[in-house]
């Protein structure tokens, strides 16, 4: 090959190569886009005998379907001054969850466990700011939320 050949092969590659890293999403990380609903929950009725929940129910809802490998969630407060806070919400996946759209806080989701054994989901307590990281394989996912009284 020529020197010229040579030199249009390195222009070329270069030039795919800027293309690939600013045009595509292939280097970019993957982004879970969350958003949360709360409503009063009146399909459900308490039991008698049972206090009432200070919160509304959370519902957490995905941009797409995601096969969850881990799901954490902190007070804010505490999670912004140290961010090795123990969690009020812990599940992890080892290999088979199931691909999830939408999930309610503190719901059994198949395929995911307590990252501590025998542990159960902390209350929402009401107007308190919570932030939520999701783990999709290469997929992240951070979101904030505030738990509402009931109406």
């Amino acid at each position: 090959m020529s020197k010229n050949n040579w030199l249009l092969l390195v222009v070329l590659l270069g030039l795919g190569t800027v293309y690939a890293v600013y045009f595509t999403d292939w280097f970019r990380p993957k982004v879970i886009a969350i958003y949360h609903v709360s409503r009063p929950n009146r399909l459900r009725p308490q039991r008698p005998g049972t206090p009432a929940p200070a919160t509304m129910p959370v519902t957490f809802g995905l941009g797409a379907r995601y096969q969850l490998t881990e799901l954490k969630v902190f007070p804010l407060d505490a999670w912004q001054t140290n961010h090795n806070v123990l969690p009020i919400w812990h599940l992890i996946s080892d290999s088979n969850s199931i691909p999830l759209k939408s999930f309610v806080y503190g719901q059994f989701l198949r395929g995911m466990r307590p990252a501590v054994p025998g542990s159960r989901p902390q209350p929402l307590e009401p107007d308190v700011t919570y932030h939520l990281e999701l783990v999709a394989g290469k997929a992240r996912g951070e979101h904030n939320f505030t738990a509402q009284p009931p109406p």
